[in-house]
């Protein structure tokens, strides 16, 4: 059996557990399993602003193909996306609802700023960004849309997911609304 391969059985095997230990512990009051009936949405105006701490992210499992599914608007537009199953992606999915303005960054990208520092904890291995991918850099604790392919992969790049939209409606986007899907 390939290394990859029983990695991802070994993956599936704890997240079942994980499940399977959180259902007999959950509780029946539906009201008390809703964490995103209290939206908040996050503007910041500046990186200096941003607090230094690091989240600590759920189970650590190193399987990255479950995608999860996530509503985003452009200055109002829906558009397709998904976060891949990092644990920074679930770390970002734990904030949401987010609205942020987004600024440009060296002709390449938009940036913006989560309330809070994301996990680095067991990062994927690194990846150049293509155009359409969500990322967190993990030095600035900056969120980053990319709308021209990124420079190399680079440890400090942690790519989270992808929106399907064209680089000029990427290029030309002032604020982003992430939201859970439904």
């Amino acid at each position: 059996m390939t290394f990859p391969l029983r990695r991802a059985l070994a993956s599936a095997a704890t997240t079942g557990a994980l499940l399977l230990a959180m259902t007999a512990c959950s509780n029946d009051d539906s009201s008390q399993r809703n964490p995103s009936s209290t939206p908040t949405s996050a503007t910041p105006t500046s990186a200096s602003e941003q607090p230094q701490t690091s989240a600590s992210a759920g189970p650590s499992g190193s399987d990255r193909s479950t995608p999860m599914d996530i509503r985003v608007t452009l200055d109002g537009q829906p558009v397709e996306a998904m976060l891949n199953d990092s644990p920074a992606a679930r770390d970002l999915a734990s904030l949401l609802p987010l609205t942020l303005d987004l600024e440009d960054f060296h002709g390449t990208e938009r940036i913006a700023y989560p309330p809070r520092r994301l996990t680095t904890d067991d990062a994927p291995e690194p990846a150049a960004a293509k155009v359409g991918d969500i990322a967190y850099y993990a030095p600035w604790g900056n969120l980053a849309l990319f709308y021209e392919d990124g420079p190399s992969a680079s440890s400090d790049l942690l790519i989270l997911g992808h929106i399907d939209a064209d680089a000029g409606q990427l290029s030309g986007a002032d604020r982003i609304t992430i939201e859970a899907a439904s």
